[in-house]
């Protein structure tokens, strides 16, 4: 539920992490397929709706027979996004190994970066399909803290080291890392984790760009594009799928890719990045998660 322009307003908008990741995906002309458990709900058949009106694959999704989540959303003055959730007993978090045989099929890439992760009965049965799923495909991860749903930093610290240990290409923000890692800086945690095997780490830092770090690039920082925001709903998880994107682009995911992955020059690097910077700013200047298209970020640049 979003603002909806006046005092005590809200609309219905479909979102959560990986749907949005999804369909700015799908936007950008990459084949993609979620993995969601979807109530048959209202709310549930908006989101099936929603999914697939965008070109999502909707062939591995559950029918759920538990009611959908509910995330209710706060603006500040400046357009940040605070977030209020309804989740007990939902659909989301209900996950059994039999529900996921099919989901690695096909597939280059892995996303991981929702509250399912965290959230038992479900979250061990989702660190299995990414620990799996490392045989064949690149493995991306976002831990997109939601603190009032995770408990204590430390116990989801350990969540993180978990993935960390699997994942190729991490996406975390600023946020994020002040909640799970306070005191320590943005370079040494990207540097540490870089450190126990991802090939690349990349920190988002709202208006102040990105920094990432590469395995075999070292450290870079792009900065951010001005942009008046409307609100900053869905920005982090569409620098996510346009970062997926540009790997996908430039031939980098699956297993096979993982050597060239690691091997990325600082360069390319800041092409990737900047590129999902670019994506994000124009999130950032629409209301709620709204991805521009790949016809979109051409004309932007006159092709």
């Amino acid at each position: 539920m979003v603002p909806a322009g006046g005092q005590g307003l809200f609309r219905a908008a479909p979102g959560g992490s990986p749907a949005n990741v999804a369909v700015g995906l799908a936007r950008l002309e990459v084949p993609v397929r979620l993995l969601a458990r979807l109530s048959g709900d209202v709310l549930g058949r908006r989101l099936r709706r929603h999914l697939a009106d965008n070109g999502v694959d909707l062939s591995c999704a559950v029918d759920a027979s538990e009611p959908s989540s509910l995330a209710i959303v706060v603006l500040a003055d400046d357009g940040s996004a605070e977030y209020d959730f309804r989740v007990d007993g939902t659909a989301d978090w209900q996950w059994t190994d039999d529900e996921l045989a099919r989901a690695l099929d096909d597939v280059v890439a892995l996303h991981v970066g929702s509250l399912g992760l965290t959230t038992p009965p479900g979250g061990e049965v989702l660190r299995r399909l990414a620990a799996r799923a490392r045989v064949t495909a690149t493995v991306t991860f976002d831990p997109n803290v939601r603190h009032l749903l995770m408990g204590s930093a430390e116990a989801t610290m350990r969540i993180v080291d978990e993935v960390l240990a699997v994942a190729d290409v991490v996406k975390a923000s600023d946020e994020d890392l002040a909640w799970l890692t306070p005191d320590r800086s943005i370079a040494d945690v990207a540097g540490d984790w870089v450190s126990r095997g991802p090939a690349l780490v990349v920190v988002t830092r709202g208006g102040e760009g990105a920094y990432a770090v590469g395995a075999g690039a070292g450290a870079v920082h792009l900065p951010g594009i001005p942009v008046d925001v409307v609100d900053t709903v869905g920005a982090g998880d569409s620098f996510m799928g346009a970062l997926v994107a540009g790997l996908h682009r430039r031939g980098l995911l699956g297993a096979a890719a993982r050597e060239a992955l690691r091997s990325l020059p600082p360069a390319d690097i800041e092409m990737l990045v900047d590129e999902a910077i670019e994506v994000s700013a124009i999130t950032c200047s629409r209301q709620g998660a709204d991805p521009p298209t790949a016809a979109e970020i051409r004309e932007r640049h006159g092709g």
